[in-house]
């Protein structure tokens, strides 16, 4: 029977590389020289330290040019709250997604039983599982979540007959 999954999967080899390069560039840069603007990378976390709010927001948007550069959708970036770390500096997380949340997960399956396609989405973990008859059915139910569904990147794998 064929199936597919819809999955939402940041590359995170290309992720490092642009919190490497955007760390290389801070580094380097006379407008950051003599301050506490920083970025790293631990797990799927990416922290931006600063000395004010202003400066989280350069180095934020430094972080999106290279991750931009790189071919990594920036809709995969969660971004927290700015939190003060003593003195005047700050900080803040941004978490790469990874993985369909449930509620998410939910809202495709409804879309395509609400659609009338000839295909079945199942929640499996992270991912969900479209499976139908035909080819062409599978097809559609791609084209409807591309269309439907924008506030996550969605990708599509393990395309089977």
């Amino acid at each position: 029977m064929p199936s597919f999954d819809a999955v939402c999967e940041a590359d995170l080899v290309e992720v490092r590389n642009a919190v490497d390069n955007a760390a290389k560039e801070i580094g380097t840069r006379f407008d950051f020289k003599g301050t506490s603007a920083g970025i790293e990378l631990k797990d799927k976390e990416i922290t931006l330290f600063g000395d004010a709010e202003f400066q989280l927001d350069q180095v934020e948007d430094l972080l999106r040019n290279k991750l931009t550069k790189r071919n990594v959708d920036v809709r995969f970036l969660d971004k927290g709250k700015v939190e003060k770390i003593g003195g005047d500096k700050v900080k803040l997380v941004i978490k790469v997604r990874n993985g369909i949340e449930s509620e998410l997960a939910k809202k495709i399956q409804r879309l395509i039983k609400d659609s009338k396609i000839k295909v079945q989405a199942s929640i499996q973990g992270d991912t969900v599982r479209v499976t139908g008859t035909k080819r062409d059915d599978l097809q559609g139910a791609i084209a409807l979540l591309k269309k439907d569904v924008t506030d996550v990147p969605l990708s599509f794998n393990n395309f089977r007959d």
